[in-house]
């Protein structure tokens, strides 16, 4: 059976059968005002793939999206996941599945998952059911940056007008704002990464960004730095995107992708929403200089 086969038959279940639940939590977007970007972007997405905007509907991909927020840190994450399983939706409807997700995000302080698991009972010692987002039809960045608010658009305007003129990939430098920042031109990460491109006080500095907080010298910045990274690793589009995430020592150092979740989790989301296959690089014919 067809991956695109099978979601369509989820969505058909949904729509044909619907199981009640008591006491259902209304639904509304994510709480992500105190996440940090890489997640709030996970949420944001996810949302978008649960309620049909901007991706077709599909709640696999939302239970993905969230699951890999969780898995990376964000208590809301489970809690969302949780809320799929536990609704209404006939193919998903899994009262001990959502309990297994509220049980994780009540431990890690959620209230309103704790409520929720006085519902569901105690959970079961079952694995928690974690699809990649490759397996659950993948995300459609295209369709996707066709949605957004218009501040987002300017945003995504910006780095197809500069990307070429920094032979940076398009789709590759689009899936990477939407994986650092989900294009917010304010944000910042506990680490002090800023902007849209998530630039790190130093890596600004190198790249002669005076504000990051600047749409468009923040683009450049992280365009210069995609193009420098192209050239040194000899356009090995992998090594790449694990350094622009984890840093160039860190790849030299274990000789690829580092041994740390985010990172490996970065890597795999921004080749599949750029639509690149492992193989595939960024333009480049030399290698610069090592800490220019």
């Amino acid at each position: 059976m067809s991956r695109w086969f099978f979601i369509l038959a989820l969505a058909l279940a949904e729509c044909l059968l619907v199981l009640p639940v008591a006491a259902e939590p209304k639904r509304s977007p994510p709480a992500v005002e105190n996440e940090y970007p890489r997640l709030r972007a996970l949420l944001e997405q996810g949302w978008s793939a649960e309620v049909g905007h901007g991706q077709f509907r599909n709640v696999p991909l939302a239970t993905a999206l969230y699951c890999e927020a969780g898995r990376l840190g964000s208590v809301e994450g489970y809690y969302r996941a949780g809320l799929i399983y536990f609704s209404k939706n006939a193919f998903f409807h899994n009262m001990d599945t959502a309990a297994r997700f509220f049980s994780i995000a009540s431990q890690l302080g959620h209230r309103d998952a704790g409520k929720l698991l006085e519902i569901t009972g105690p959970p079961g010692d079952m694995p928690l059911p974690c699809m990649s987002i490759e397996e659950a039809g993948g995300f459609d960045l295209d369709h996707y940056v066709r949605e957004l608010p218009n501040h987002k658009r300017h945003v995504v305007d910006l780095i197809r007008k500069l990307a070429p003129r920094y032979s940076v990939d398009t789709k590759l430098a689009l899936a990477v704002a939407s994986v650092e920042s989900n294009f917010n031109v304010f944000a910042r990460s506990p680490k002090n990464a800023q902007g849209v491109m998530q630039l790190i006080p130093e890596t600004a500095a190198r790249f002669n960004v005076r504000n990051p907080y600047n749409p468009e010298q923040n683009i450049r910045g992280g365009l210069a730095y995609l193009r420098w990274l192209g050239i040194y690793f000899e356009g090995d589009m992998v090594r790449v995107i694990a350094a622009y995430n984890a840093g160039e020592g860190a790849v030299l150092r274990y000789g690829g992708i580092p041994p740390y979740d985010e990172t490996q989790a970065y890597v795999m989301r921004v080749l599949q929403y750029s639509g690149k296959g492992l193989n595939q690089a960024l333009p480049g014919k030399r290698r610069p200089p090592r800490g220019t």
